[in-house]
Order: C-alpha cells, then sequence, then structure tokens
C-alpha cells in the first residue's frame, strides 16, 4: 500500500520523498547485471548487515539458529535473536575456492550457507555468484560500503534463487530502502561511474600490497582482502599513540590492530611514518577528480598531474576520445574520464561537458598552484600549425582563431573545438589563446589538442615551493 503524505517536506533536496518508496526493481536490475546474474536473483537491501538480519530473522521465525563466526556483526545479531533449535543457516566470510563453497553448501544442505563477500572486490577471488544457479541453498551476500564508497549510506543484496529470496522476503519490512538511498545506489552504479571505481579499488589494492610489504618488515602482518591490514605491534598502546600523532585511527580487535588502507598514497605514507618507515615530508600528489551530473550527462573525470598512466577515456565519441589522450600523453599527466551522453541526440552535450569536467579536475588538482611554472607555449603538425599559450593565472580568459572546413570527423563536430577550450579555460581558471592555420582539418584539430598538451606540461611543471606571481597568489 502506498499512502501520500500530507505535505511535501520543508528540507532541500527533497525531490521525490513527499511519497512512499516504490520497489527498487531499476536498482536489482544494475545490481544484477554488475553482479552478472539474473534481475530475479537480487534482493537490495541496507547494507550487508541488514540482509544478514534477514538470516537472522527467518531463523528465529522459523525456530532454527544460526552458526556464525565470533566475531561482529554476528555475535551482535546472535544476542538479538537467540538460538531455538536446529542451524537453519551457516555464514561463512571466506570459504575459498567455488568447489569448496559447492562442497560446503551441500554439507550443510538444507540449511542455507550465506557468503559474506563484502569486501571481494579488493581480492582476485572469483564471486560464489557464479555458482548460484547451481547451488539451490546459496545466499551470496555483497555491500557498496567500501568498494563503492556508501559506507554511510548502507546498500547492499542478496543474492540467491528465487525461492530463496522469496524466503528472505518473507521476513523484510515494508519500505525497508529508502527512496535517498536507491538514488544513491543507482548514481554510484551508473556506467559513467565504472572506469574510476574500477581504478579506485586497483590503488587501494595496490597501497594494500606497499604497506603490507613494508609493515612486515616490522611486526607479523595479515594481507587481508579489503582496505584494512591486521597487524601485530609488540606494543600495541605505543603503536597506537604514535598512529595518532600522525592522525590516523585504527581499531584494535583480540591484541590486534585493524589499520586503514587510504586512497591516497601520502595518507598511507603517514602511517608508514608513525611506524618510524617512511618520512611523511614528500610532496602530496596533485590529484583532482570532478563529478558532473546534469539531464544530459553524467562524468567521472580524474588527473594526476604527477603520474603519466593510466590514460582511459571513454566518452562514445571516438575521436575526441583520441583527442583528450593526446592532451593526456603530451601534458605528461593521467587521465581518466568516463561520460554517458545523449549521444542519440547529438555530442554537443557528451564534449562541452567532458570539457567542463576535464577543467574542473585540473583545476583541483593545482590546488594553491605553488611552485608551477604557470606559463606554456607552442606545435606544428604536418602543413598545420597550432600556437597555444597558456597561463595558469586563475583568471579564465579564451581565446581562439581558426576555422574548419569540414564539418564532422568521425562523430565529432569540429565547431565544438573552439567550445571545449573556452570551456576548460573557464573551468581551469586559464587563459588559454590558441592560434590554428592549414589546410587539413584533421591535422588543424589535433594541432590544436596536442599543443594545448605540451603548453600545459610546461605550465604545470614544478620548480620549487613560491606561488609564481607578484601577487603571492593565483
Amino acid at each position: 500500500m502506498s499512502l501520500p503524505a500530507p505535505f511535501p517536506p520543508l528540507v532541500s533536496g527533497a525531490e521525490g520523498l513527499d511519497t512512499y518508496p516504490a520497489s527498487p526493481a531499476a536498482l536489482a536490475a544494475r545490481m544484477a547485471d554488475i553482479y552478472g546474474v539474473d534481475p530475479e536473483q537480487v534482493l537490495p537491501v541496507r547494507g550487508l548487515t541488514h540482509a544478514l538480519e534477514l538470516v537472522w530473522r527467518l531463523a528465529a521465525r522459523d525456530g532454527g539458529s544460526v552458526e556464525a563466526p565470533k566475531a561482529e556483526p554476528y555475535l551482535r545479531l546472535s544476542a538479538i535473536y537467540p538460538a531455538k533449535g536446529d542451524a537453519m543457516a551457516v555464514i561463512a566470510r571466506a570459504v575459498g575456492s567455488l568447489e569448496a563453497i559447492t562442497e560446503m553448501a551441500a554439507r550443510v544442505a538444507p540449511s542455507l550457507l550465506v557468503v559474506d563477500e563484502g569486501m571481494i572486490e579488493f581480492s582476485e577471488a572469483t564471486s560464489a555468484v557464479t555458482v548460484i544457479k547451481d547451488t539451490p541453498n546459496l545466499v551470496v551476500l555483497r555491500s557498496l560500503s567500501l568498494a563503492h564508497g556508501l559506507a554511510g549510506a548502507r546498500v547492499g543484496a542478496a543474492i540467491a534463487q528465487p525461492q530463496i529470496l522469496a524466503r528472505l522476503e518473507s521476513v523484510l519490512e515494508p519500505y525497508a530502502l529508502p527512496a535517498p538511498l536507491v538514488k544513491l545506489a543507482q548514481q554510484v552504479l551508473d556506467p559513467s561511474r565504472m572506469l574510476e571505481s574500477h581504478e579506485r579499488i586497483a590503488t587501494v589494492r595496490r597501497e594494500r600490497e606497499r604497506l603490507v610489504r613494508e609493515l612486515s618488515r616490522l611486526m607479523p602482518v595479515d594481507n587481508g582482502i579489503g582496505p584494512i591490514i591486521i597487524a601485530r605491534p609488540a606494543d600495541i598502546d605505543s603503536a597506537l599513540a604514535a598512529l595518532k600523532t600522525y592522525g590516523i585511527s585504527a581499531d584494535v580487535s583480540e591484541e590486534r590492530l585493524r589499520l586503514p588502507v587510504a586512497l591516497k598514497p601520502e595518507v598511507n605514507d603517514r602511517l608508514l611514518a608513525a611506524f618510524g618507515l617512511m618520512p611523511s615530508s614528500a610532496r602530496p600528489a596533485r590529484t583532482g577528480q570532478s563529478v558532473r551530473d546534469t539531464k544530459e550527462t553524467r562524468i567521472v573525470c580524474a588527473v594526476n598531474l604527477d603520474e603519466t598512466g593510466p590514460v582511459k577515456i571513454e566518452t562514445g565519441v571516438g575521436f575526441f576520445d583520441h583527442m583528450l589522450e593526446q592532451i593526456a600523453a603530451h601534458g605528461g599527466f593521467s587521465l581518466r574520464l568516463k561520460c554517458e551522453g545523449d549521444l542519440h541526440t547529438d555530442p554537443h552535450h557528451t564534449i562541452e561537458d567532458s570539457a567542463i569536467a576535464l577543467g574542473q579536475a585540473l583545476k583541483q588538482a593545482l590546488g594553491e598552484r605553488k611552485g608551477i611554472q604557470r606559463y606554456g607555449f607552442v606545435l606544428p603538425m604536418d602543413e598545420a600549425n597550432a600556437v597555444v599559450s597558456i597561463d595558469l593565472s586563475g583568471r579564465p580568459f579564451p581565446v581562439f582563431e581558426g576555422t574548419f572546413d569540414t564539418p564532422y570527423l568521425g562523430d565529432y563536430r569540429t565547431d565544438m573545438t573552439a567550445h571545449v577550450f573556452r570551456s576548460m579555460a573557464e573551468h581551469l581558471g586559464a587563459a588559454v589563446h590558441i592560434k590554428v592555420t592549414g589546410t587539413d582539418d584533421h591535422h588543424k584539430t589535433e594541432a590544436c589538442y596536442k599543443g594545448f598538451g605540451r603548453a600545459l606540461r610546461q605550465a604545470i611543471k614544478v620548480e620549487g615551493d613560491a606561488i609564481p606571481s607578484t601577487k603571492g597568489v593565483l
């Protein structure tokens, strides 16, 4: 039953909150696509803990119990739902191979085998969802908390054969998943987010390996599978005090430290410095990210001015992708950009909004612009010649001189070239002057992008710590 609320809520950003939540069918379909299962095999829930509670509720209602590890949140759920009889479900955190999972499922049948995969994205393991179809008593739990940054929103999924999900739904409270959580989950799982989400997960995995390698020189360390490392220092109290000095929070469990693995290497450097393994005075990486959602486009753009790779561009406009790759390659920086746009209408919004997002990400990465050269100049390309000048002054001023006779290069509209550099200049906060001449429109366009990259490479180069302005600020 869906009843109308008497009044719209008096809060900002509350569109759609004056009605009761609808079924999260669209979210289930998107989760199914990502997890590689059928939509009817997915039950969206309020995080992994909520899915676990449904298992305990089911057992409590039917007079059974749940067999689970002696750890949280299992201990708390066991206290809330005391055992009444034989085990109706067995919780497994890390079972191992798919063969081990199917063997265990067969052994505990007809009880449910519930596999907790809340952090599987950070491991090399193959998900147990791949054997759902052949394992009728298997339930796999997934979470958006860590891999997709929604720990505070609490969204996850229970994945099983439909008859098992029907049993779990029978103990599910009405309107279990609030509309704002569904909206957030759909946003982070949008195809435009996937490229950057995968890169962030890969970065955490690399950083975890680095921390384990360094910390193992001092103490026993368990690698783990998520953004957490389990360490056993000789003196936990001293370790906690040192970590606090460097602004790092850690938890203690059974005489072991649970150390966080941060996305930013400079934060992990501080953790190592707390144990005397590395100085913490290194210059932070110049990184920036822009997340841009409009009615026409959904974009995530990330740059690292101090790394040359990876460079991954996916806008759906092939020639434009190639041009943005030229900016990154000749600019000497890492660029990841994914755009889902209304290409069925026209590539205009995709191209212009991607340029805006790139400008915003570059501006964030430059920060206070300390030590940069500030200015860049260049680019001849065959018969074409592009004269590009950049001043990273913080004051946007775009100038573009040049014309194109060919209206399209593939799906790319040549008249968008001026728009691209105007958008980047305005959102980067830079004076960008471009003048291009020649007879081949392909060469002229490519010269503009390559020349911009080369000029930007000069301008962003760090040569000291001073802000390059007599005013002391840019």
